[in-house]
C-alpha cells in the first residue's frame, strides 16, 4: 500500500523504538526513508505530504526489517561517513567508529611535522577510513593503503575514488603478520588500527558485531596482541630512520602496547584518549635520534 511520506516516517520511527532509544529512532527512520527513496533530508521533508510509491514502502519495510534483526545500520544503507568523508561500506569492513577518530587526528597532527611529500601506509586498512582522512587533510602526502583481505581492498579502492583521491593514495595487499615486501618502500609514518579483540571478547560481542562484521578484522590473538608483536618488530623495517608507528588499541591495552614498542626500539611519545575518555591511540618513534 502506499503511504504519505509522513506516515512511512513515522511509522518507521515507531517501530524502532523498540531498538532505538528514541532520541535515534528518528535520525535512524530518517535515513532509512531517504536511503531507500533516494531523497534527501531536505525533500523529505518538503514531500512529507506526497504519496511514496508501493515500492519504497516494501523497500522501507524490508530495510526495517534487516535492522530489526541486528544487521548495522550501515550495511543496510552500504555507506557512512568517517572524519566528515563519504565511504562505501560492505560486510567485507569493519564499520568506521568514532573510536578511531584518535588515531587518525594523532597521524595527522604528526603529519603536519613530517617532511615534504611524506610517505605514509594505512595498515590493515579495511575500508581505508583512516588513510583517506589523512589524505585529505595532508595534501602533499602519499598513502599506502594496506590490506591482506583483497574485497576489503576493493572497498578501499572504491573509496579512494569516492573521495577524489587516486593521484596520492594506492592501495596494495599486505600481511601485517609477515614481513613486507621490499617493493612497499620506506615510510614516514605507519598508522594502524588493527585486529585487537581477545579470545575471551569473541564471545562476548554484541550480536551485530559478531553476527554481521569481519571477524578476521576483529579477531587479534587470544591476549588480542599478536598483530601488535608483528607489526612493531616486522614493519619497522619499513619505517625510514626516525619514522612514527602510531596504533589503535582496545580498552587497557595501553601498557601492553607500549611495552611491545619499546622492547622493539620505539620511543613512546604520546598516548591519547577517545571521545568517551577511553585510551585509544599510541604515537612512537623508531630509531629516535638524540635531543
Amino acid at each position: 500500500m502506499v503511504k504519505q511520506y509522513s506516515d512511512l516516517y513515522l511509522d518507521t520511527r515507531r517501530a524502532l523504538l523498540s531498538v532505538e532509544a528514541p532520541q535515534d529512532a528518528g535520525r535512524v527512520a530518517r535515513d532509512l526513508v531517504c536511503h531507500v527513496s533516494g531523497k534527501s533530508q531536505q525533500a523529505l521533508l518538503t514531500d512529507r505530504d506526497l504519496y511514496a510509491s508501493e515500492e519504497i514502502v516494501k523497500g522501507v519495510e524490508a530495510a526495517l526489517q534487516r535492522l530489526l534483526q541486528g544487521e548495522p545500520l550501515a550495511y543496510i544503507l552500504g555507506e557512512w561517513e568517517f572524519y566528515g568523508l563519504p565511504l562505501k561500506i560492505t560486510p567485507d569492513v569493519l564499520i568506521p567508529r568514532d573510536d578511531t577518530v584518535a588515531v587518525t587526528e594523532l597521524a595527522i597532527n604528526q603529519g603536519l611535522f613530517l617532511p615534504e611529500d611524506p610517505r605514509i601506509l594505512d595498515l590493515c586498512c579495511g575500508s581505508g577510513c583512516i588513510g583517506i582522512a589523512i589524505a585529505s587533510r595532508l595534501k602533499d602526502a602519499k598513502v599506502t593503503l594496506a590490506d591482506l583481505s583483497q574485497k576489503a581492498l576493493a572497498v578501499a579502492k572504491e573509496n579512494v575514488s569516492l573521495n577524489k583521491l587516486s593521484a596520492r593514495v594506492r592501495c596494495v595487499r599486505a600481511d601485517a603478520m609477515e614481513a613486507p615486501s621490499p617493493f612497499l618502500g620506506k615510510f614516514d609514518l605507519i598508522v594502524s588500527n588493527p585486529p585487537y579483540v581477545t579470545g575471551e571478547e569473541m564471545k562476548t560481542l554484541s550480536p551485530s558485531v559478531r553476527d554481521f562484521e569481519p571477524s578476521m578484522a576483529l579477531y587479534g590473538g587470544e591476549d588480542g596482541l599478536e598483530f601488535y608483536r608483528s607489526i612493531a618488530s616486522n614493519f619497522r623495517k619499513a619505517l625510514k630512520p626516525g619514522g612514527y608507528l602510531c596504533l589503535e588499541f582496545g580498552m587497557d591495552q595501553g601498557d601492553e602496547v607500549c611495552r611491545i614498542l619499546e622492547e622493539n626500539s620505539f620511543t613512546v611519545l604520546a598516548r591519547t584518549r577517545d571521545y568517551n575518555d577511553r585510551e585509544r591511540a599510541v604515537l612512537a618513534q623508531y630509531g629516535r635520534k638524540e635531543e
